[in-house]
């Protein structure tokens, strides 16, 4: 029937009478544009080159603020229509933002509040453009954040609600838009929503207290948001939200666990919270879910241990407190993304703490564990934080039985693959742990630098102009250090290292230069 309407060259007509002074014309004409766009590409593409939508979004804004019943029902046919127009089509829900839509309909919405065809009319919109990237700096212009929570207020019905998270959602991704959320007063509608469903087993509680709980942690993203709530440890929300890692619901010490994590993410707030026994708290959750524990909540409270051992003044009052051993029970668990967080955790607590780093890097499963984990191809991540984690515990401890332990477990070979990673910062670290391995333990480790190719690689890092300035540095300085193995030696001398470090010598980094000169001479001796 739409496509006839579309041939018959109807639609031209119809945008025509939309200029109308006759309110019943009006209506009429905004239910037949509504059902010839209804999921008919023909009929939107007419109406969009008739120009219907701006003569539409024209009516929206004149008779926005008349309240009374033929006017609303009119603004939500005309709402309809805009819907079925842009529907799941990008470019006309753009087409619509560009028109200024959105301040039209925030201002419909607060006007006509109390009406609830129109109301939802606005939501459903509203939900549909927020999914663009482009409408949010609209919405943030806009009063939509005050408008949704005062009608999240008054709203008992579970359908209703759900509508409003369906918006809150995609617009709390914006960190504009969540500080206005949480000035709005969003953030104690959620806890008060989580405090009623919290014990009822009813479906649709159970599904509102994840969607409140999920859209809490959202609003904790933002910098300035996170900050407001967290009012120096002593706000409200920080309280009741440390409230819920203790909790025998698993949803709520998940989202607990996630917005200590979201708290963490800067020095101070770590500082405070570790002071104040949020370690413990998270220790006792692990506790709870070593034994087929929930993989979301481990996940969440490794995340939030990681993130707290972050300040340098953290490290030692948490390996104090048993954090290591805590996370040490989940070296087991076959989940990468657990995998990946406690290795991140480890590597956070042993930074310049060396007997920690000792302790761990003589730990044989653990080590056996990474060595399995630097294979992790499918899990790139995990392999990464593995061998960073490796090349970590002989950085930090600088102990010769934690580089015979990594030996023993087969774990130089991926120290020298790690070398010749595309993360300068990986490659570094693995160079450093390398040529410690060579001062310290050059007997035990020979072989297996040498199997693993390690002088072949660090002739090409010299040779290519792309490797970094440290990268070259810390080449040279490995280079020297291998001298002390007549194999290692031989390879060197069979590669012409002079040529490439003696060109070295004219580097435009200082450091670079120096150290080549050096190496130019220790290469000139030994020959």
């Amino acid at each position: 029937m739409r496509i006839p309407c579309v041939d018959a060259g109807l639609i031209s007509p119809l945008v025509q009478l939309l200029n109308s002074k006759d309110q019943e014309v009006l209506l009429q004409t905004g239910r037949a544009l509504g059902n010839i766009c209804y999921d008919s590409h023909e009929g939107r593409s007419a109406v969009d080159q008739a120009g219907g939508a701006q003569i539409v979004i024209d009516h929206l804004r004149s008779l926005c603020s008349i309240t009374d019943p033929a006017n609303e029902k009119l603004l939500t046919v005309f709402c309809g229509m805009l819907m079925n127009y842009s529907n799941e089509n990008d470019s006309l829900q753009a087409q619509l933002i560009n028109m200024g839509v959105i301040p039209t309909l925030v201002k419909l919405l607060g006007i006509h509040c109390q009406n609830a065809a129109l109301t939802e009319m606005c939501l459903v919109a509203f939900g549909n453009l927020a999914e663009l990237e482009s409408s949010k700096e609209q919405f943030a212009s806009t009063n939509i954040a005050e408008e949704l929570v005062k009608l999240f207020k008054k709203q008992i019905e579970h359908d209703k609600r759900e509508m409003i998270f369906e918006v809150l959602a995609p617009l709390a991704e914006n960190d504009a838009i969540k500080l206005q959320l949480v000035e709005a007063g969003l953030v104690e509608c959620l806890l008060e929503t989580v405090q009623e469903k919290v014990d009822s087993e009813k479906e649709e509680d159970i599904a509102e207290l994840k969607t409140a709980s999920d859209l809490m942690v959202l609003l904790l993203l933002g910098d300035e948001s996170m900050q407001k709530l967290f009012e120096g440890g002593k706000g409200n929300v920080f309280q009741r939200v440390l409230s819920w890692i203790p909790s025998n619901n698993h949803q709520l010490q998940l989202a607990g666990a996630l917005a200590i994590a979201n708290f963490a993410r800067n020095d101070g707030n770590c500082i405070h919270m570790v002071d104040n026994g949020i370690v413990e708290k998270l220790m006792d959750l692990l506790d709870r879910h070593v034994e087929d524990g929930n993989v979301t909540v481990q996940h969440a409270a490794l995340s939030a241990l990681r993130n707290l051992a972050i300040p340098v003044v953290n490290k030692a009052k948490m390996l104090s407190a048993g954090v290591t051993e805590a996370v040490l029970k989940f070296l087991k668990s076959e989940m990468p993304p657990v995998q990946f967080k406690l290795l991140g955790t480890l590597r956070m607590l042993i930074d310049a703490q060396a007997e920690a780093a000792e302790q761990l890097g003589k730990n044989v499963k653990l080590v056996e564990r990474l060595v399995e984990w630097c294979e992790a191809k499918d899990h790139a991540g995990v392999m990464g934080e593995s061998n960073r984690l490796l090349s970590a515990l002989i950085r930090h401890s600088k102990s010769k039985d934690v580089i015979k332990t990594i030996v023993q477990s087969g774990g130089i070979k991926h120290l020298v693959t790690m070398a010749t990673s595309e993360h300068v910062i990986m490659q570094n670290e693995a160079l450093v742990a390398l040529a410690l391995i060579a001062a310290l333990e050059l007997g035990t480790a020979e072989k297996d630098l040498e199997s693993a190719k390690l002088v072949q690689i660090l002739h090409r890092l010299l040779a290519d102009e792309r490797s970094a300035p440290e990268i070259k540095y810390n080449s040279m300085v490995l280079i020297c250090a291998l001298m002390g193995s007549e194999s290692l030696h031989k390879e060197v001398q069979d590669l012409a290292f002079l040529d490439v470090v003696s060109k070295l010598r004219s580097h435009e980094n200082k450091s670079v230069a120096q150290q080549a000169s050096l190496t130019e001479q220790r290469l000139t001796v030994a020959s």
